[in-house]
């Protein structure tokens, strides 16, 4: 897959800064509540059609990169 984090775009001005898709209004967190609720990568195209199945794929690999961070044990 091409570059993901490219696909995400963050803009404090659009959507209260929360992580979008190609500076459109489409958050992550709204491709990944989709899916979270049981629709496939094809039903969320369907349901935002300006998408790409990339942008549904940088959205899964932003939320695990967001979830990937050290734990640093006492």
């Amino acid at each position: 897959m091409e570059n993901w984090k490219a696909r995400i775009t963050i803009n404090p001005d659009q959507c209260g800064g929360h992580p979008c898709i190609r500076g459109m209004r489409i958050r992550v967190i709204d491709i990944l509540d989709l899916l979270a609720s049981g629709i496939n990568q094809i039903q969320v195209l369907e349901e935002f059609p300006d998408l790409e199945i990339a942008d549904v794929q940088a959205a899964l690999k932003y939320a695990r990169n967001k979830m990937d961070h050290p734990v640093i044990a006492a």
